[in-house]
């Protein structure tokens, strides 16, 4: 599989579990944020839908790996709330919260390859 694709079908299926699974995403979205967090929730799972569909066609591929790297640059807040707010979580959870930090590096690294390297 091309790293076009896997990263498409990453993007494509945590879009769909913000809309099949939203309580996890809503609990993340920094209170700064106006209005409801489900509605960030949505409107995120749609970003990442749309980014995936441009990242899947070979056409817009360069411009869906460009959004792909702003988009996991954009959701970095998200994580650091998740983070803060379980920092007296047990181990195993504070390991995955503070994990998903560094994590947002390769992940931005990854859509900026994937817009050099489209066609």
């Amino acid at each position: 599989m091309s790293s076009a694709r896997a990263l498409a079908g990453l993007l494509a299926t945590t879009g769909v579990l913000h809309f099949a699974a939203p309580k996890p995403f809503d609990s993340i979205v920094p209170r700064a944020l106006p209005g409801r967090p489900r509605t960030w929730t949505y409107l995120s799972g749609v970003a990442e839908l749309a980014v995936a569909a441009a990242v899947a066609h070979p056409k817009t591929r360069r411009l869906g790996g460009l959004a792909a790297a702003g988009l996991f640059a954009a959701v970095f807040p998200a994580n650091v709330k998740m983070a803060y707010d379980w920092r007296h979580a047990p181990a195993g959870r504070r390991a995955i919260a503070y994990g998903r930090l560094p994590l947002q590096v390769p992940l931005v690294l990854w859509g900026l390859r994937v817009a050099s390297s489209a066609e």
